[in-house]
């Protein structure tokens, strides 16, 4: 315990506060980050619509009614999957050049640019008049989520491992969350507000963004500072060195962990070899996401149920309401891995299970034997179950078997790239399957 220099004691504050507050910041961290990534994949329908009224062309489907008959095709010139594309391509790119370009930024300036993406993405987007206006704000939202991603999970390298979990439960969160509040605000037989004023009503995420990080957040003193008064702290001159000044203001939380000065340079063949290593982890996560995001943007939109087999749903509903339960799995697996943990080894399982899940609804999608929308339902929440544990065990096996800082920053930047690459992976594979189905069921 510190002690003054008259020899009293001073009480230090517990870490377990510490804990329970970064903790709960990294949890709404992920919550922020996602949702508008969320909104713009609930919203993608809606976004495709805005030109022509809600009728989408090569349809005989009114997206606002339920189906009398469950037979007919919602099929579009432009798929949902290119929504798809508008909103993790960005973020690809990102998370390609991030590691080599970012590093050079503070982790409070990244943020803030973050937060600068997202609120124009919503903007952009409920002010739209055209489809290719909405695609520029799905565009900003995605680049705000690559580098949300990015930084906050290489941040947390700075932290305890328990912040990986209360971050991946909280983007599990910005799931659930964003796809009800969606459906809830634009749902015809609740709030029934126009997609417009139900994104302009989304601006208060931002806002918490920015309180968080601020306020909430407790960082330790090995992440640079930024004073809002220095431009010259804006920029880091030497990424690679943390210095480990101030050792008095240091939270203890950090006193479980080695506190010598991380000096190590990063050579470009030791990054290589870090990728390298990564591959076994960042394979079935490419894998699991390819399935998932195959079905929710290029398949589900063509699984219409009629009004006895659809629980009365319209067509629009019953897509955003997939959604919801497709992210109600995610959130309840990315929440559960203090309790249940998947050992590396199981990772590829989870993958192949996925890949059963996409060629089980592409087969539907052909041929619909799935006898009514429930059973849909039940898979769809089965799906997200899959992608939400593939993605908190990968993040969590790297952040433990990775020991040195700089590496574990390093290799949690890096092993963003699976997601990102088996989602675009995705889009590209969704608008022809989509319509090629629509196509030889006409």
């Amino acid at each position: 315990m510190p002690s003054t220099e008259d020899g009293t004691h001073v009480e230090s504050p517990r870490p377990s506060s510490t804990l329970w507050r970064n903790c709960a910041a990294f949890w709404i961290l992920g919550l922020c980050n996602n949702f508008a990534y969320v909104i713009m994949l609930s919203a993608a329908k809606d976004i495709l619509d805005v030109e022509s009224g809600g009728s989408h062309a090569n349809s005989t489907v009114d997206p606002s009614r339920c189906p009398a008959d469950g037979s007919t095709l919602a099929c579009s010139t432009i798929s949902t999957g290119s929504i798809l594309l508008a909103d993790i391509l960005p973020t690809l790119i990102v998370k390609l050049l991030a590691p080599f370009i970012l590093n050079y930024l503070p982790y409070a300036v990244r943020h803030g640019l973050v937060v600068f993406f997202q609120a124009s993405s919503f903007v952009i987007v409920a002010a739209s008049t055209t489809v290719y206006q909405g695609i520029i704000g799905v565009v900003f939202a995605s680049i705000g989520a690559g580098i949300g991603e990015i930084t906050y999970l290489s941040m947390s390298s700075h932290f305890p491992a328990d912040v990986i979990s209360t971050w991946s439960s909280g983007t599990g969160g910005a799931g659930i969350f964003g796809a009800i509040a969606y459906a809830i605000l634009t749902d015809p037989q609740m709030l029934n507000l126009s997609p417009r004023n139900a994104l302009f009503s989304m601006l208060v995420i931002p806002t918490v963004f920015l309180v968080t990080f601020w306020k909430l957040l407790k960082s330790p003193a090995t992440i640079p500072k930024v004073e809002t008064c220095d431009p010259r702290s804006y920029v880091l001159r030497n990424p690679q060195v943390r210095r480990t000044s101030d050792e008095v203001n240091r939270p203890l939380i950090d006193e479980e962990s080695d506190h010598r000065p991380e000096t190590e340079q990063l050579s470009t063949r030791k990054r290589l070899r870090l990728m390298k290593n990564l591959i076994r982890y960042m394979v079935p996560l490419m894998l699991v996401y390819f399935g998932e995001y195959f079905i929710n943007q290029g398949l589900v939109e063509l699984l219409i149920f009629d009004c006895s087999h659809g629980f009365g749903f319209s067509v629009g509903s019953q897509y955003r309401w997939y959604q919801v339960l497709y992210q109600l799995g995610v959130f309840v697996s990315r929440s559960s891995v203090n309790f249940v943990q998947i050992r590396p080894r199981y990772l590829p399982l989870l993958a192949a299970l996925q890949i059963i899940n996409a060629m089980v609804f592409f087969e539907d999608a052909q041929h619909r034997f799935f006898p009514h929308i429930s059973i849909v339902m039940l898979i769809i929440f089965y799906e997200g179950l899959l992608g939400g544990a593939a993605y908190v065990n990968t993040f969590r096996s790297i952040h433990k078997v990775i020991p040195s800082k700089p590496q574990r920053e390093f290799s949690l930047s890096i092993a963003t790239l699976g997601d990102s690459i088996g989602i675009v992976c995705a889009g590209f594979s969704a608008i022809p399957a989509h319509n090629y189905i629509c196509a030889s069921r006409r």
